[in-house]
């Protein structure tokens, strides 16, 4: 919960403000509300197990997987006349 003097600002502020532009701010506070559970119900869903079983990305992942012919640096054949050996 906010802190009182933090509602008392905000609600001083909305006061401020047009209905329309009240309703707007009311649109993003519900928004902010939606995400938040989305978030915290997704949490909820992840154990620590979940966690642990996940794939790991980054540098090195496909180290062994991905091989190279050994003529990789050769000329090719369709670029025969333009390269001067």
């Amino acid at each position: 919960m906010l802190p009182t003097t933090t509602f008392q600002n905000v609600e001083k502020s909305l006061k401020q403000l047009p209905d329309s532009l009240q309703i707007e701010v009311l649109h993003y506070i519900e928004f902010l509300k939606s995400n938040y559970v989305k978030q915290l119900d997704q949490a909820n869903i992840e154990t620590l197990e979940d966690k642990k079983v996940k794939k790991r990305d980054g540098f090195g992942i496909w180290q062994g997987q991905i091989t190279m012919s050994e003529d990789f640096d050769a000329p090719m054949k369709e670029f025969e006349e333009y390269i001067q050996i």
